[in-house]
């Protein structure tokens, strides 16, 4: 995922890291970690820096981890409360 403006915001997969990472121009501003096993992932912990809070990176980061997930036919087990709380929000698109 990426915004044009300003700062631009890129969500992508980091298998190697496990997990999902959010940046707003050059700088990590969040990340998703996941466990990956027998065609399930789960969200473990979401973390946002501080200094980015209020500015809707955590929505966006697990919007995309979690539509990410469903395309490659994941079962989501969230562990982490925030995507718990995302999915339950939002299960139109999750």
């Amino acid at each position: 995922m990426t915004e044009n403006g300003s700062d631009q915001v890129t969500v992508e997969d980091e298998p190697a890291s496990s997990r999902f990472e959010i940046h707003v121009g050059d700088e990590l501003a969040g990340f998703a970690d996941y466990r990956l096993a027998d065609g399930k992932i789960a969200f473990t912990h979401t973390e946002i820096d501080p200094a980015r809070g209020g500015q809707g990176l955590g929505t966006r980061l697990v919007e995309y981890a979690v539509t990410d997930a469903r395309a490659r036919d994941l079962e989501i087990v969230p562990i982490c409360p925030f995507v718990r709380d995302w999915i339950a929000e939002n299960p139109e698109r999750s």
